[in-house]
């Protein structure tokens, strides 16, 4: 080759080695001040393993840090190198910095702001300490694909948490992970999430959450769906119906929440979920055939929910139903025909809560609300009047073939009425009045009584000619469901949308102007008689607490009448019939009628701020009589048309009469007006003990110390023994619970709500019943045969005692272990107990186990508690046992401090013949009438017995 030709060559050879020799550029002066400044905000920099003198960006360059060929920092890999110390504010100066792995170190201190670090593409900073972050944070983060803030529980905790700032979605529009775990998150889920079209993976979990998923989620490309578990007392909420449309769903953990309503129909259309959790919620209804049928199912979590139905027959190898109204007790059964008959009619009036709460099992005539049986089985009517349903009326009503009456007036009811009623043989009554239904009404039978009267858009000119609807107003249901009695079968229907000029009266059409002149006159006749007849109402009443030392034990009520008189009586001074029709009723249970305008006063009307708790059959008030006694009211729901809410509380007034003990909370009188049941109680002003178990630290109260533990645990175990063995009547409670638990001032605690109680058998037999009470504490022979003696009472009693040592409630998803019966707390315990190591680490911190007499003690009742919960119901204690442990625990006496103790002026260190010559000698004082003065500072002095010194004399012989 020729020099002119080695001189063309030159320039590219040069050009190809540059290329090819590796970038070895100095590192960028600003990025070295960045890493210089982390290295000084560290408490152990020495873990970094950076060398003092050498180039960031090499060669060699430092560990965990890679450099562009620019000399700019793109990349710092830090994850679980234990660093501790802070961040520092500089970073965001890291103008090329791609990745950034901080996960898994002791990083604590205020986040510093990420703004403007528009080339960040990944960011781990989970699992560290952090304890703020900036409003800006998110700010310019164009280029983000995923950012973790996972387990920094801190953030910004102090001041009520953060929110996810705007600044996120005008800048995320790549993002597709955002991991945001157990970091304080709080308030509503933003709708800008559903703008993020990249979006892929969004777990927000452990956080204070509220409020419903935005419907901006509509269509979401998320694959994996993480809002579990939300801390707050008001957690994520509504329906799941935007579940549905996010089609690209693999994994949905939505567990540990309040989401109520069905699960939808359309979750079929999710043909990716492999795992779905939606175990302790609200959600109700039937569970949809397609969520079954899901091809990629391998998990499916419905426990603890309010859903009914048969149990579907799922293809999941790891599937749990338990805690739910399932008909039927495994996969693949099937339910009586008019129980999903009348399903179908609740899923029509978009399942309604106090119909829900009943409508559960098999047997509607176990009672459910509003159904109405004979024989046993027999389904007589559908009593629903003024229950605010809305939706349409179910054609599968036709279904429940013995229905005579349909009760449905008063309610928000639309559509038609539909044709298959008119196929009911036997129906007698249809009362659909008051709704906002339309015609044309079907042709029923000329004896069927219809009432259409007051649905303004309903169109009487299509309607049979044979149909005769009632237009007279709904009759009200007696109170335990029965129909009411049947008015005649005369009807004016309106026409065109308006009511009729025409009333009904005894049978006939006549002018209204005359109907209402007679309506006034037979109201003012029944007034006058009724007023003649009836004694003056009382205008207040003041129910006052029992003695615990009254004999009787009985309440008193001073009534102040309109005249001025006042009176007192005694408990069994109103005694009378069941008699549960008319205004103000009476229950053969030895205690008092109260006016319900009194309980309203003292309640301020019922007002949400004065709700102590809600149980499944009414709402507890706290209440203000005038005379400044505190009570707790009772109101029943739904009692009109509810057998099993009466039941309830007439079985709770029943037992309350029979039984009597300082630790079973009183009852002070009860209230029948209308629909209206209340029931008063004495007052507990501290409340529910699982409050001070579970909720004290979110609702501001101090954790329970070990003693008071002790004495909360031997008040229980005295009331229950008192149940179980001491009383005239022997009972099972059923529902004993740390939630039936109620605490007085000294934390003295006492077993309430008892209209589960059932009779209990003799011996250690059990008797069979219906299942009732709360998982979690049911006894396993209980729960899974129907059977039920005093043995299920001990399991239950044997969790509370787990929830005082553990401060952890009886099911507990976040519990670890292996397999599904670890999330209850009475088969966990039992695996770590005889484990000196893991029964410490179990006991509640807030509990000073470093105190070896106080370890000892919390031993000694774990030993108890897993007696209590053995799996045989013989291999439990009676509660008399447990009493006898728990006594001489609690009632420990210890002397005072050695010092002499001046008793009326004596020394009681003298010898005894000194001690009785100085009284003596003080008692001659007094007859000077100085006496009186210490009488009226002190109190009267018991006189000294005749022979009192002497006796003293004679002992010795001197």
């Amino acid at each position: 080759m020729d020099s002119t030709a080695a001189a063309a060559l030159l320039p590219l050879l040069i050009i190809l080695i540059l290329f090819a020799a590796p970038a070895s550029a100095a590192t960028h002066p600003a990025d070295l001040a960045v890493l210089q400044d982390l290295r000084k905000s560290l408490t152990n920099p020495d873990a970094l393993g950076w060398p003092d003198n050498a180039d960031p960006c090499g060669p060699p360059a430092w560990p965990h840090v890679s450099c562009d060929h620019t000399g700019r920092v793109d990349n710092l890999d830090l994850k679980n190198a234990a660093l501790a110390g802070a961040l520092p504010t500089s970073i965001s100066s890291l103008a090329s910095l791609q990745s950034l792995s901080l996960q898994g170190n002791r990083l604590s201190g205020p986040l510093p702001s990420f703004r403007g670090m528009s080339t960040l593409r990944r960011a781990f900073l989970n699992d560290n300490d952090f304890d703020a972050i900036p409003a800006d944070f998110f700010d310019g983060l164009t280029d983000l694909l995923e950012i973790s803030l996972g387990n920094n529980p801190r953030l910004n905790a102090s001041t009520g948490g953060w929110a996810l700032p705007p600044g996120l979605a005008d800048s995320a529009q790549q993002l597709q992970t955002l991991a945001l775990d157990n970091c304080s998150l709080s308030g509503a889920l933003p709708p800008f999430l559903g703008t993020i079209n990249t979006l892929q993976n969004l777990t927000l979990s452990y956080n204070n959450l509220s409020g419903p998923i935005p419907a901006a989620l509509n269509g979401s490309a998320i694959q994996r769906l993480w809002l579990n578990n939300q801390l707050g007392e008001a957690k994520l909420s509504g329906t799941l119906d935007v579940i549905a449309t996010m089609t690209n769903l693999q994994e949905l953990w939505l567990h540990g929440n309040d989401f109520t309503g069905p699960i939808p129909n359309g979750i079929a259309a999710c043909k990716d979920l492999y795992t779905v959790r939606l175990n302790s919620n609200q959600l109700q209804g039937l569970v949809p055939p397609g969520l079954a049928t899901l091809p990629q199912l391998q998990e499916l979590k419905l426990d603890n929910n309010n859903l009914l139905g048969p149990v579907p027959l799922v293809k999941a190898p790891n599937f749990t139903f338990s805690g739910n109204g399932f008909c039927t007790p495994k996969p693949g059964g099937t339910c009586a025909p008019e129980v999903m008959a009348l399903l179908q009619f609740l899923a029509d009036v978009h399942y309604p809560e106090k119909l829900v709460n009943s409508w559960s099992g098999n047997n509607p005539c176990t009672p459910w609300i509003g159904v109405t049986c004979v024989q046993g089985n027999i389904i007589t009517a559908l009593n629903l009047p003024g229950f605010d349903l809305n939706g349409t009326i179910s054609q599968s009503l036709v279904n429940v073939t013995t229905l005579l009456d349909v009760m449905l007036g008063g309610n928000h009811l639309t559509g038609r009425v539909p044709d298959s009623l008119t196929r009911l043989a036997s129906l007698q009554k249809l009362d659909l009045s008051m709704n906002d239904l339309s015609g044309p009404l079907p042709t029923f039978r000329p004896s069927v009584k219809v009432n259409v009267s007051g649905n303004l858009n309903f169109n009487s000119t299509a309607a049979a000619p044979d149909a005769q609807p009632n237009d007279s107003p709904p009759t009200p249901a007696t109170p335990n469901g029965a129909p009411g009695s049947h008015g005649s079968n005369v009807a004016a229907i309106p026409g065109n949308g308006k009511k009729t000029s025409s009333a009904v009266l005894l049978g006939t059409t006549i002018p209204v102007a005359v109907s209402v002149v007679a309506l006034i006159s037979v109201g003012a006749v029944f007034f006058c008689k009724k007023r003649a007849s009836t004694p003056p109402q009382t205008a207040s009443v003041v129910v006052h607490p029992r003695d615990s030392s009254d004999p009787d034990n009985l309440a008193k009520i001073v009534v102040a009448t309109n005249d001025g008189s006042s009176g007192t009586s005694q408990g069994n001074a109103h005694s009378g019939s069941s008699s549960l029709t008319g205004d103000v009723h009476m229950i053969e249970a030895g205690r008092f009628v109260i006016a319900v305008q009194v309980l309203r006063g003292a309640t301020k009307n019922f007002a949400k701020d004065n709700v102590l708790g809600r149980g499944g059959f009414g709402v507890v008030y706290k209440g203000e009589l005038h005379d400044g006694t505190m009570i707790a009211v009772k109101r029943m729901e739904s009692v009109a048309v509810s057998n099993k809410a009466l039941d309830e509380f007439q079985a709770e007034i029943a037992v309350l009469t029979k039984v009597r003990h300082r630790n079973l909370v009183s009852i002070l009188g009860y209230a029948i007006e209308g629909n209206e049941r209340l029931l008063v109680y004495e007052y507990m002003p501290n409340g529910a003990l699982s409050r001070h178990l579970f909720q004290w630290k979110q609702i501001g109260l101090e954790p329970l110390s070990w003693k008071k533990r002790l004495n909360i645990a031997l008040d229980v175990a005295r009331g229950m023994e008192y149940l179980h063995n001491l009383g005239h009547h022997r009972f099972i409670h059923r529902d004993l619970k740390s939630a039936n638990i109620l605490l007085g001032d000294d934390f003295r605690a006492k077993v309430s709500d008892f209209g589960l109680m059932k009779d209990a058998p003799d011996g250690n037999f059990s008797v069979a019943t219906r299942l009732a009470g709360t998982f979690g504490y049911l006894a396993p022979e209980y729960a899974v045969t129907g059977k039920i003696s005093t043995k299920a009472d001990v399991f239950s009693f044997g969790v509370v005692l787990l929830e005082l040592i553990t401060g952890t409630t009886a099911i507990d998803d976040s519990r670890v272990g292996e397999g599904e019966e670890t999330r209850h707390l009475a088969y966990w315990f039992c695996q770590i107990r005889k484990d000196e190591e893991k029964l410490r680490a179990a006991i509640d911190p807030t509990l000073d186990v470093t105190d070896n007499e106080i370890f000892e003690s919390i031993s000694v009742i774990a030993e108890l508690a897993g007696h209590c919960t053995a799996r045989e119901p013989s291999q439990r204690p009676d509660m008399g046992h447990a009493v006898n442990v728990l006594v001489p625990m609690v009632e420990k006496w210890k002397p005072v401090k050695d010092e002499a103790e001046d008793y009326l002026g004596i020394d009681l260190h003298l010898p005894l013949l000194q001690m009785v010559k100085s009284w003596q000698d003080a008692e001659a004082s007094m007859t000077d009438g100085s006496i009186l003065s210490l009488e009226d500072s002190k109190g009267s002095i018991p006189a000294r017995p005749a022979g009192f010194a002497e006796s003293f004399t004679s002992a010795d012989g001197r």
